[in-house]
């Protein structure tokens, strides 16, 4: 094996970095003279998308700020690639907002809360995930009617449980950091909430939901039609994307695909998901395995490219570059979850790649309403943990701790991260302004007609 400098020779080396970036900069927040308009940068992200939804894109962005945000990483990947960086390369999630954390059932059944989104996973800066979910906390407070005191102190949580957690595993074994699990996630009331909800999200309760009692010949339940959001697949794009099938079975653990195995495809269909994916290719695939009371629900998930791609070769975190965009994603959650859904894996289908997952196996996450009053603070803290173990398990946290600093006397980065959260939560007002302002009788936005799933 290679010989690696000590840990302490690391954390030097993160204290170095302040005189590349002193922490009291990040604070700093101005749109540059040449930045392109949000409204042409979110125009391009549209290009590949399945042109008839695309206006119902449009449309969740434009209903709130916070809305705006959740389609917009791709504008702020771009404002944050024009900002002085660390240069402490880390997994990223890239999409860090407060409704990207969530639960989920773990491969033993208990229910987990972590980060849960990971489209927009790369290696890059880790303080582009601080700042995004910095900038979300202020957006959501403010969209809960919270004065600006309490968006900024619920902010200095975040970035402060960030920097304790960090340097508590700096010092762990290695073995034990990579198993270190956060055991208060029911004393925080937003999440115990979101933990309730997913007790009840169950394969048959989803079962329930979108599918009915029409069935096919030998009995089956089919999935309901529900256009534009939950759409069965003709024939030929089924059969395509069954067939893709043998690749993802290959990108599980072989134990993994033994269970996969057990299971017989019944039905497919195409739905469509959250804000920033509005317009992508996703398929759901419903599978029976010891009975009709064991079913499966598999999400196939169109993956383009991470909307910080274009930046990475700026920032030193090329060498990471993905070969496949849906092995991206899963190679990415992978990393920084403390456990991952046991039917991660990845596929391609007409030369189109896709994130395979289990759809609604216990997942919930978060509302904006839970986080009124101290809810915002009290989940910011948790948020920031989250991501510290995140970044522990997939980077350096010893250059991490040794740049940021732990005790209470350090927090001129706690200081910095707040003030650039409302600086570019002002921004993302202004950007949501400008979408909507073009979008008054606007027509719908020029993107691709769906691609068939094989010829």
């Amino acid at each position: 094996m290679a010989a690696r400098i000590s840990p302490a020779e690391r954390h030097a080396l993160g204290q170095a970095r302040r005189k590349q970036l002193r922490r009291q900069e990040h604070a700093h927040w101005r749109a540059p003279s040449g930045r392109i308009s949000p409204v042409t940068t979110i125009a391009r992200s549209m290009r590949g998308r399945i042109a008839s939804l695309v206006t119902l894109k449009y449309e969740r962005m434009l209903a709130s700020p916070f809305g705006f945000f959740r389609g917009a990483a791709p504008v702020m990947a771009a404002d944050l690639a024009t900002l002085p960086n660390t240069g402490i390369i880390s997994q990223i999630c890239g999409d860090a907002h407060v409704r990207n954390l969530g639960a989920y059932a773990a491969p033993d059944g208990r229910l987990i809360f972590d980060i849960n989104d990971f489209d927009e996973t790369c290696a890059a800066p880790f303080e582009w995930d601080l700042k995004r979910m910095a900038t979300s906390i202020v957006l959501a407070g403010r969209e809960n009617g919270q004065k600006a005191s309490a968006c900024r102190d619920a902010v200095h949580v975040l970035a402060s449980n960030y920097r304790r957690l960090a340097a508590a595993l700096a010092r762990m074994p290695v073995l034990e950091l990579a198993r270190y699990q956060v055991h208060r996630l029911e004393r925080v009331t937003p999440v115990s909430e979101a933990l309730q909800k997913a007790e009840r999200e169950t394969p048959l309760g989803t079962l329930d939901r979108i599918t009915n009692e029409t069935k096919d010949k030998a009995g089956h339940r089919l999935f309901k039609k529900e256009p534009p959001l939950l759409s069965p697949l003709p024939p030929a794009q089924a059969r395509a994307v069954l067939a893709s099938f043998a690749r993802y079975r290959n990108s599980l653990l072989p134990e993994r695909r033994h269970f996969l195995d057990q299971y017989v495809p019944i039905d497919v269909a195409f739905k469509v998901v959250g804000t920033g994916s509005v317009g992508l290719r996703d398929y759901l695939v419903y599978l029976e395995g010891n009975g009709e009371n064991d079913p499966l629900f598999l999400q196939v998930k169109e993956e383009p490219g991470s909307a910080y791609a274009p930046y990475l070769t700026l920032h030193g975190a090329a060498s990471r570059a993905a070969t496949h965009q849906g092995e991206r994603v899963a190679e990415g959650q992978r990393a920084m979850q403390w456990q991952s859904d046991p039917f991660l894996g990845w596929t391609t289908i007409a030369n189109r790649e896709y994130l395979v997952r289990q759809l609604n196996d216990h997942k919930a996450s978060v509302d904006l309403e839970e986080l009124r009053g101290g809810g915002l603070a009290e989940y910011a803290a948790l948020c920031g943990e989250l991501l510290a173990r995140g970044h522990a398990r997939s980077g350096d946290v010893h250059l991490i701790t040794g740049y940021l600093g732990a005790g209470s006397s350090q927090d001129r980065f706690d200081r910095a991260l707040a003030a650039f959260a409302e600086a570019y939560a002002d921004q993302t007002e202004a950007d949501w302004r400008a979408l909507v302002a073009s979008r008054k009788g606007a027509a719908v936005a020029p993107a691709e007609k769906p691609a068939p799933a094989a010829k």
